[in-house]
């Protein structure tokens, strides 16, 4: 991240008061136009502001402004910051540009549809969006979802493929395994009756046993016969 010069037209102010530059080099560092710096001289412009000093807010020395006055054609550099201040990192749900939140609804769906292991707040980070409205399009409550089309939020531009990645890749992680499905599972018909038992293939019919079978119950009636 390039260093700026912190409130330019109050340093340009101090500049033009305290220093022997040139108007030229003063509206150089400053980004200022020449003759706005040549009003601030004349008493023109910059009614009201104070002068900063760009020397005890550590962004220029007292060698560079002495080196500038000697040479009208040196331009002033910015010192280097001895404490480099982080980013501050982004919290909550990612901006979205005016022009694209009317994708955002479409963008919800398709998620839902494709991706249904990621959760609300990992939607909400990855096109900028509320709870609420993640609700609507998962129950199709939404005031506009006979309109709505699934469409990849990285196509529209809400984020980016890695973002995506790795937001699906997290809810994957955490999902929990589900049972893998084998043979152990018993016919319908053996779960409707108890008493089912598989055929085995390995008994064969005695014919010879079968035909003494229906000739022992053919002979019995005769016998009760006889005995009357």
């Amino acid at each position: 991240m390039a260093t700026q010069l912190l409130m330019p037209k109050a340093t340009a102010v101090w500049l033009v008061d305290n220093t022997a530059l040139s108007f030229d080099q003063i509206a150089t560092f400053c980004k200022l136009h020449v003759l706005e710096v040549k009003a601030i001289a004349d008493g023109e412009a910059a009614q009201g502001i104070k002068g900063l000093d760009p020397v005890i807010t550590g962004q220029l020395s007292r060698e560079e402004i002495a080196r500038a006055e000697k040479d009208i054609n040196y331009r002033l550099k910015l010192s280097e910051p001895k404490v480099r201040v982080p980013e501050a990192k982004r919290k909550g749900p990612r901006y979205t540009p005016l022009s694209k939140r009317q994708d955002r609804p479409n963008a919800i769906l398709w998620m839902v549809r494709n991706h249904p292991e990621l959760k609300d707040a990992q939607i909400s980070r990855l096109v900028g969006t509320t709870k609420s409205t993640i609700e609507q399009i998962r129950d199709r409550t939404h005031w506009n979802s006979a309109n709505l089309q699934p469409m990849d939020p990285v196509t529209l531009g809400l984020c980016s493929q890695i973002d995506l990645d790795i937001e699906v890749d997290r809810a994957a992680r955490n999902r929990p395994i589900e049972p893998e499905s084998g043979d152990t599972l018993l016919p319908a018909s053996a779960t409707e009756n108890l008493d089912f038992n598989q055929p085995d293939d390995s008994e064969e019919l005695d014919a010879d046993k079968v035909f003494a079978k229906l000739s022992s119950m053919k002979s019995a009636p005769e016998d009760e016969e006889d005995d009357l």
